[in-house]
């Protein structure tokens, strides 16, 4: 019981600037704090992280008995693929993707097991693999429940990112082939060490491919860069936006409405910012979820992939640079400074 309130006060006085605002290393090169280091490596390395997460995980199962968003499956090819969102804690998503043909399906970072024990036994299919993006419990701390509750369940994710319950590590890359269904593994540094990213090929099923990409990217945002720097940053995001323009994108989080705010403030004469901004403040007041996106969409309205755009450079105060060309360096020192601005960014009540 000691163990469990000393943890507890660690962790709440602690984790709110680590997780939640996450300024002790944003996107430069800066030392962390002590702070920092000790807060995050007990939540990212140790069973303390875990218990804070089933804390947040039981908190947020009270506030929001059925997901803290409406969510609805997305549907193709004759319906013998779908995919559903689960909201779960207090803004992520895991996803359930089914062959229903096959009656077989794939669940992407299910940090909360009942949520998709519940959902797979509802639709009456067969459980196959796990698929991480990466290790931070929010994203992977159902991983080692599902594999008691399915024995033999396969947890695939980054072979150097520490994933819980890991059996099958994958590298940039690799293929992973389930009951019809074939997903390619992309290495995106930066937010962590070992995060990747999960291609669905929807070419069998006549649809687009769909990119679940965990804490990289989201609907007008990105992640923070807890392991990295702005350039490893830079070019996992990169990777990502020279996909088609209708890779259809899954992201880990809602975090659409405050990412579009921020947005607003970096580039508001952009119209596309302001429709889309419309459009998530109808659907987060009716409490509805704002995914998926699209490659093509995000790099609309989404700032932190138009590092070239010299109106977002010029708003983060970089354009005299601009005469210099737009050069990696130049985009990762405007990426540092969208990041940094971000994490101070509150909305306005």
């Amino acid at each position: 019981m000691f163990f469990y309130v000393v943890a507890g006060v660690t962790m709440g006085l602690g984790l709110y600037c680590v997780i939640t605002r996450g300024r002790a290393r944003s996107s430069r090169r800066t030392r962390p704090s002590l702070l920092f280091t000790v807060m995050y490596w007990l939540y990212s390395k140790t069973h303390v992280g875990y218990w804070y997460h089933r804390h947040l995980l039981t908190k947020a199962r009270e506030k929001y008995p059925d997901g803290h968003s409406v969510t609805s499956a997305v549907t193709f090819g004759g319906l013998y693929l779908k995919i559903q969102p689960v909201a779960i804690v207090s803004d992520n998503y895991s996803y359930v993707v089914m062959n229903t043909k096959r009656r077989i399906a794939v669940v992407v970072d299910p940090s909360d097991p009942e949520a998709v024990q519940a959902y797979v036994k509802q639709e009456g299919i067969q459980l196959a693999a796990v698929l991480t993006t990466h290790k931070h419990w929010d994203h992977s701390g159902g991983n080692h429940a599902l594999k008691r509750m399915f024995p033999g369940l396969p947890i695939y994710g980054s072979a150097t990112d520490g994933v819980p319950g890991l059996t099958n590590p994958v590298l940039d890359g690799d293929m992973i082939q389930v009951g019809g269904l074939e997903f390619h593994v992309m290495s995106t540094p930066g937010h962590t060490v070992g995060h990747v990213v999960y291609q669905l090929d929807g070419a069998p099923f006549q649809a687009p491919d769909s990119l679940f990409t965990g804490d990289l990217l989201f609907i007008g945002g990105c992640g923070r860069t807890f392991e990295g720097d702005a350039a490893t940053m830079l070019k996992s995001l990169e990777k990502v936006s020279s996909q088609s323009d209708n890779t259809i994108i899954w992201p880990g989080h809602e975090y659409t409405l405050e990412n579009l705010l921020y947005g607003e403030t970096i580039d508001g004469d952009n119209e596309n910012i302001r429709e889309k901004l419309r459009w998530t403040k109808d659907r987060r007041k009716a409490r509805m979820a704002t995914c998926p996106s699209t490659v093509g969409d995000e790099k609309q309205h989404n700032v932190f992939l138009r590092t070239r755009d010299p109106a977002v450079a010029e708003a983060v105060g970089m354009a005299t640079r601009r005469l210099t060309g737009v050069t990696e360096e130049f985009q990762a020192s405007v990426l540092a400074a969208l990041r940094e601005r971000k994490d101070k960014f509150k909305v306005s009540t």
